[in-house]
């Protein structure tokens, strides 16, 4: 997953910028999401693979509807919790729980990737 840039440089940076294989990585990726789509019309081809990779992470985390939709609003959309929760119709809390678990199913993947040699390496001390 993800080697396919003809900069090997720059998906190392993300690589190391993104530890990938546990959620606080996942996260930090996830906040960048606005900004990765717009590096990739710049040409940035890890930014474009590290995308298609997350796209494929997420499918495969089998997420629950509710757990997609609070990750879409929160990340994709740039929503609050709040408002996502308004959009949703539940509590703050709930897109905060939807989220996590939505988060840690995507590390996982990351995390099966890493661990089978697929382009990603496992961070010490990643679950």
């Amino acid at each position: 997953m993800g080697a396919s840039t003809n900069k090997p440089d720059q998906h190392l940076r993300y690589e190391t910028q993104y530890k990938l294989d546990g959620p606080d990585g996942v996260k930090a990726l996830l906040a960048d999401y606005t900004t990765l789509r717009q590096r990739r019309f710049l040409g940035d081809m890890a930014a474009c693979d590290i995308l298609i990779d997350l796209d494929r992470a997420i499918e495969l985390a089998s997420l629950t509807g509710k757990q997609y939709e609070a990750l879409r609003l929160v990340y994709f959309e740039d929503f609050t919790q709040v408002e996502a929760g308004k959009q949703l119709g539940v509590a703050q809390k709930n897109v905060s729980e939807a989220v996590d678990r939505a988060v840690c199913s995507i590390a996982d993947i990351y995390y099966y990737w890493a661990s089978h040699g697929e382009g990603y390496g496992i961070t010490k001390g990643a679950v």
